[in-house]
């Protein structure tokens, strides 16, 4: 009995262990290798035959999105256009007093501190803002990017930097906040927040787009920061709060580049 016992048990355990051999070898993972990828050009031109079923389906959303895109907001007594002004265009005004007005509310919420300047770039601004009545796709087209607005923390010799910046590109760049003054040569002569100088070691709170913050456009100042904070909030919606809370929208005229 116990030499039968004994076998048994040999034989119990050679199973055991060749069945969890197995087990341990169907699991192993497969690797597997792309030999051939091939692709065609299928061109999508007027002689293209609609599918009526999808385009059946998709219509109520496509309905829904022209509606509410389309539905009056706000008026605009005159054409924003970031062609017109050598400085400073009055699109340009408009959008960085816009974000001004809408983002520093969240700031303090936030942070509990206030932004002391907006920078945006020209070029980031896709259309104009026609005269007459705006809607939300008129946001849709000026910013059609879905840039957010960041606060970043800048000593004054950054501000100086970012000032000789916006006079080397002679751009209208969206400016809320300084003051640059040039001479007839257009070099700085004095760069003023709330009409002082600005001050080397004092911090600046600068609202801009989330692509400026990490260097875009060429503006690597932003990168020497002492602290960024996303507010989580696109320059779009910036735009569609402030047309429903504004029922007629007006640029500023106020001087942000000062030429002597």
């Amino acid at each position: 009995m116990t030499f039968k016992s004994k076998n048994t048990y040999l034989h119990y355990t050679i199973f055991v262990t060749t069945l969890t051999l197995l087990s341990l070898a169907s699991c192993k993972t497969k690797s597997y290798n792309n030999y051939l990828v091939e692709g065609k050009k299928i061109e999508v031109n007027k002689n293209y035959t609609k599918n009526e079923s999808i385009d059946s389906y998709i219509t109520p959303y496509r309905n829904h999105i022209n509606k509410d895109l389309d539905s009056i907001i706000s008026f605009c007594p005159e054409t924003l256009d970031k062609s017109k002004g050598e400085w400073q265009s009055n699109i340009g005004n408009f959008m960085s007093d816009a974000c001004m007005e809408m983002a520093n509310p969240v700031f303090m919420k936030q942070q509990n501190k206030q932004i002391d300047i907006i920078l945006l770039n020209s070029d980031g601004i896709r259309s104009i803002i026609p005269k007459g009545n705006i809607t939300k796709r008129n946001a849709f087209e000026v910013m059609p990017f879905e840039n957010s607005l960041i606060v970043i923390a800048l000593k004054g010799e950054q501000i100086k930097a970012l000032a000789q910046h916006i006079i080397t590109e002679k751009k209208p760049h969206p400016l809320n906040g300084l003051k640059i003054i040039l001479n007839k040569e257009n070099v700085i002569t004095n760069i003023l927040f709330k009409d002082q100088p600005i001050e080397n070691n004092k911090i600046y709170y600068v609202g801009t787009s989330d692509y400026l913050a990490n260097g875009g456009d060429n503006m690597t100042f932003f990168l020497k920061n002492e602290g960024a904070y996303d507010l989580n909030y696109k320059i779009r919606n910036v735009l569609i709060d402030y047309f429903y809370i504004h029922k007629t929208i007006e640029a500023s005229n106020s001087p942000r580049i000062i030429k002597e």
